[in-house]
């Protein structure tokens, strides 16, 4: 047990001024209490501060940063910090001097991450290269604890290398660059692959420096996309183009490589300043077209598959690397030009005859219709002049129809040899494309390779039997049925149609025929030739008050005459009269 030391009183304290609060030892209680407020930190609320450790509790740290009062914080907010004690000095943030309870609040989390807020801006600014711990796997990338911050690392910046296993980085402590912050959101994203593209960069430089067309590399396959191969030349990327994979056609590149594979290339060509390489892997093998067989000539027959079609042809190969081209022109004798697809699809196997063969220039040009006799070289046997056949109509023009009779013979209906009777002002009045149609051969043109065919001529012309139903000065029923600028188109018994002006359409009450009016029309010119009946309406009532008029010619021919003999009579017998009288006078003077 310690000694207990018994203090000696101080004699002349002042008892009374210690009551009354005015002095402590020598000194004012105001001077004590002034030099007291400048052992306090003059700390304000909402900074960063230090702090000393004081207590440890199972739920509590009490820190000390200078204040009149200690302030309480949960002990979880040091849980990172298991070796923490008394006496430590931890940074803390200070939420509130004075809360509503008096007590001083702070904040040792607070503090952490605003420092470690400073710290990455502090990096972004200096580019500074710092450390970060994986925390877990995300869409798109991975989570990285930086200073207690949660940042985000992307997919595309963890390697230079495309990854295709993220969770293999999941633990680890890598380096990283800061190289976006978002202070609004509180958002970091960091990336790892900054910190290799610097290395590379450079590695680059010197190894495109020693590059060389047509040199011979080894290569590590890095990506695959459907257009080419990335390889790894070891610290710069080359592109083997899909079409550089193979002599033959790729469809997917993946056909050809695989992902890591060990492949040689040569150097096709590449760009200093773009550091792109262009690659090559077919050029080191031999070219197909040096295979080809010296006997195939021009008129051989070669068979083959169709590996890509398009509208103007398809492209067989005979034999792997080696195409030759059918055009669509020489799929089929028929000059109606139709889409490759319609004759063949990817995968045919096809037997071909050999138009052109250019080995210099690696062309080759093949036919299928050549398989097939030209129809147009017995053209006369086939399709005699006067010969009848069924034929499909194919096109339209303002003069007339085009029909196909047989694959690879096509022929003419001009407008004029559709009907005997029918006005057609265009030949889709007449038919339809797709229909078919019966004709009769007229000529044959060898030369052009094309028939002039009728249809009217499959039955006897009509106009020499309507001459006499028709003669002129006859009078038909007939239903208008089309209006023209000058006049208007009447159709007929017999399926004929005849033609009336204006002037003729006039009716005795002076109006105007009407479109769908059915009227009696007089024929008042008909022309076999030219296939052409002129009608009128209003000549029928013109030829009846003709009529009449005629009719009343002779009475009053009759009443003139009358008229014009009548005063000669009177004057004949007033003078007669006279003279008799004259006479009688005297004879009877001589008589006396």
């Amino acid at each position: 047990m310690s000694e207990l030391k018994i203090q000696t009183p101080v004699e002349d304290f002042d008892w009374e001024a210690y009551e009354k609060g005015t002095v402590v030892g020598d000194k004012s209680r105001e001077e004590v209490m002034k030099n007291y407020d400048k052992t306090l930190t003059t700390a304000k609320e909402n900074e960063v501060t230090t702090g000393i450790v004081k207590s440890i509790s199972k739920r509590e740290v009490r820190v000390d940063i200078g204040m009149k009062s200690d302030a309480i914080i949960p002990v979880s907010e040091f849980r990172y910090n298991p070796d923490l004690k008394v006496g430590d000095e931890v940074e803390v943030f200070i939420d509130a001097l004075e809360d509503k309870n008096g007590q001083l609040r702070l904040s040792h989390k607070k503090a952490c991450q605003t420092r470690s807020w400073d710290r990455v801006n502090q990096a972004l600014e200096n580019d500074e290269i710092i450390k970060g711990y994986v925390k877990s796997r995300t869409k798109g990338g991975m989570i990285v604890d930086i200073f207690g911050i949660e940042a985000f690392l992307p997919g595309s910046q963890i390697d230079v290398r495309p990854i295709r296993d993220y969770d293999v980085y999941v633990d680890k402590t890598m380096e990283f660059k800061v190289v976006k912050i978002n202070n609004e959101f509180k958002n970091v994203v960091v990336s790892h692959k900054a910190l290799i593209e610097a290395e590379l960069e450079q590695q680059k430089k010197e190894i495109i420096s020693k590059l060389e067309k047509g040199q011979v590399l080894e290569g590590k396959v890095k990506n695959i996309t459907p257009y080419g191969v990335f390889v790894d030349l070891g610290g710069v990327d080359g592109l083997v183009h899909i079409t550089d994979l193979s002599w033959g056609r790729v469809s997917d590149p993946h056909e050809v490589v695989e992902l890591d594979q060990d492949i040689k290339v040569v150097i096709l060509d590449f760009d200093n300043e773009k550091k792109r390489i262009a690659l090559g892997l077919k050029q080191l093998l031999p070219h197909p077209w040096d295979a080809l067989s010296a006997d195939i000539k021009v008129g051989d027959h070669i068979k083959g598959k169709v590996v890509v079609m398009a509208d103007y042809g398809a492209f067989v190969e005979v034999q792997p690397g080696v195409e030759g081209l059918i055009h669509v022109s020489e799929m089929s004798w028929s000059q109606h030009l139709r889409s490759a697809q319609d004759f063949l699809k990817v995968g045919d196997e096809v037997e071909a005859v050999v138009l052109t063969l250019d080995r210099d220039e690696r062309k080759m040009s093949l036919g299928i219709k050549q398989l097939k006799n030209d129809p147009w070289d017995n053209i006369e046997e086939k399709f005699a002049i006067g010969s009848r056949h069924t034929a499909k109509v194919r096109n339209f023009t303002n003069f007339g129809v085009f029909v196909e009779v047989e694959e690879g013979v096509d022929g003419l209906i001009h407008i004029s040899d559709l009907s005997w009777t029918k006005k057609i002002k265009h030949p889709s009045e007449f038919t339809s494309v797709g229909n078919d149609i019966e004709v009769q051969v007229l000529e044959i043109d060898k030369g052009n390779r094309r028939l002039s065919l009728g249809h009217k001529q499959l039955e006897e012309n009509p106009w020499d039997a309507l001459e006499d139903q028709f003669s002129v000065g006859t009078i038909h029923q007939g239903k208008i049925v089309e209006l023209v600028d000058k006049g208007a188109v009447i159709a007929l018994e017999e399926g004929v149609e005849g033609f009336a002006t204006p002037r003729h359409l006039a009716k005795e009450d002076g109006s105007q025929a009407q479109l769908g009016e059915t009227l009696d029309f007089k024929v008042i010119e008909f022309n076999k030739d030219s296939r052409r009946i002129i009608l009128s309406h209003a000549r029928i009532a013109e030829d009846a008050i003709k009529g009449e008029a005629r009719a009343k010619a002779p009475k009053k021919q009759a009443r003139k005459e009358e008229e014009a003999a009548a005063p000669s009579i009177e004057k004949t017998t007033l003078g007669d009269l006279s003279a008799l009288q004259a006479l009688k006078e005297q004879l009877a003077k001589e008589g006396k």
